[in-house]
């Protein structure tokens, strides 16, 4: 998603990548917004939901940790897509297609993972400016070991006959290794020449446009209702109330609970952060009740529940003085959404959606997701096109429980207040040396920030 103030209000084109369960499959949606396009991950079981949606300008079949000879491999059904659409299948997806194209798809006697070279490249567009040589990443346990008379051979290593073919009269294109990867060095231009070439995607998706039109979508979802939002001071809550605010106005109602858990003097600078942005904002001072929640608890896990059991009980009392709510505002983005959903089904879902926890239930509000389509660097981005406060925009990542999982045993005032001051200055450091991860230094022992740990270990084990 590319900083621009290009108009656009409607999304009329996308890419659909069909997951088979690949580790790299978030990193294929990645790398085709890198190119300002507009894409969905889903499982492969729904392709047919998609066969016949005009805006989908292409299709991507990822890779998969299953074998086509498993007894219950992914099967994709590609009735409608297949010879329609512009395809591009990756590693697992190469092999289904070309077992069904009649190629021998074989058990490699040994893994191919790691590095390789293409040593020919054929003349076709999905290779357009690479040169025969470049480095390719595979990671796979079959192998398209020749072609069918339906398929023609585009790129080899020395070792992998077929590393790329492309179905004849067709603009189907598979590979055998992952363009998605670091390691794949023209993995990004190749996807260039399958969205933006072959599909024909024009490219313009970008965070003026996002922000246009969600705000239309808001207005016209949530109507003259009003909308209440838990802000966290983070960056995906602070989005979705800036999207809001922008759609809605005054008719969204933030709260922002002080648990006494956040950083040194967090709560009233950002507090003072909302209000300069306009919002309509409530502050709530329940440090009290949160550390008479945590008293005694020294187990992590107990201290989680404890902390979102009085985070849910504060914000439903704040939320119940605020008449005819309709909505519940949250910033889930895109990476909750996909690892909710199990390429296989429900069933075994990755893991539970953990914005969402007991508060929709309770609350009896339906849930609106402003950001729910964006990965957290185009969240950032979007962030920057409203104008969010740099300090917000850049604030250092920060669970949800706090400074409470950093402290052994009970919780205590007193030991918040040290930590504060520990983290405080070792965070300051970071920033002092330019950097919210690392300074850089060559030698860690010239390092100040790693002198700052240091410190803050050892303050850490006096007896307050």
């Amino acid at each position: 998603m590319q900083e621009s103030t290009a108009r656009r209000t409607v999304l009329p084109e996308s890419i659909l990548i069909l997951d088979h369960g690949s580790q790299y499959t978030q990193l294929i949606a990645r790398r085709v917004r890198e190119l300002n396009v507009y894409c969905e991950i889903h499982p492969f079981s729904k392709a047919q939901q998609f066969a016949h949606d005009p805006n989908v300008k292409g299709v991507i079949l990822s890779g998969s940790p299953s074998s086509v000879h498993d007894a219950n491999f992914p099967d994709t059904d590609l009735t409608g897509i297949l010879g329609v659409k512009p395809v591009l299948a990756v590693c697992y997806g190469a092999q289904l297609i070309a077992k069904r194209a009649g190629a021998p798809v074989e058990k490699s006697r040994i893994r191919e993972y790691g590095r390789a070279h293409l040593s020919t490249i054929t003349d076709n567009h999905l290779f357009d400016g690479i040169q025969a040589g470049t480095q390719v990443w595979m990671s796979h346990g079959d192998s398209i070991t020749a072609p069918s008379e339906a398929m023609e051979v585009i790129a080899s290593t020395k070792d992998v006959p077929v590393a790329a073919y492309s179905l004849r009269d067709q603009l189907t294109y598979a590979v055998q290794f992952h363009p998605e990867v670091y390691h794949t060095t023209d993995g990004l231009q190749l996807l260039h020449n399958f969205v933006l070439g072959i599909c024909g995607c024009t490219g313009d998706w970008t965070p003026h446009g996002f922000v246009e039109h969600t705000v239309a979508r808001l207005q016209q979802q949530i109507g003259d209702d009003q909308v209440v939002l838990a802000l966290s001071g983070g960056v995906d809550s602070s989005v979705a109330a800036l999207l809001l605010d922008r759609a809605i106005g005054d008719r969204l109602h933030c709260i922002f609970v002080d648990n006494g858990l956040l950083r040194k003097d967090e709560y009233a600078r950002v507090l003072e952060s909302y209000r300069h942005l306009g919002l309509n904002i409530t502050g709530v001072d329940a440090k009290a009740e949160f550390y008479s929640a945590l008293k005694g608890l020294e187990e992590p896990e107990a201290k989680r529940k404890a902390i979102g059991r009085t985070f849910i009980e504060v914000f439903d009392r704040e939320a119940h003085r605020i008449t005819d709510v309709k909505w519940l505002g949250q910033g889930t983005i895109y990476p909750d959404v996909i690892e909710s959903v199990s390429v296989n089904g429900l069933s075994v879902t990755i893991k539970s959606h953990h914005n969402v926890g007991g508060l929709p239930d309770r609350m009896k509000l339906q849930v609106v997701e402003p950001l729910r389509l964006l990965f957290k660097d185009e969240v950032r981005r979007v962030g920057r096109e409203l104008g969010l406060d740099p300090n917000i925009l850049g604030r250092h990542p920060f669970p949800g429980p706090g400074l409470a999982i950093r402290i052994l045993g009970d919780i205590t005032p007193e030991k918040v207040a040290l930590l504060q001051e520990v983290d405080h200055i070792f965070i300051q450091g970071l920033r002092d040396e330019g950097s919210t991860t690392k300074c850089g230094r060559r030698e860690p022992s010239s390092c100040p920030c790693a002198a700052l740990a240091s410190w803050a270990m050892s303050a850490l084990t006096r007896t307050p």
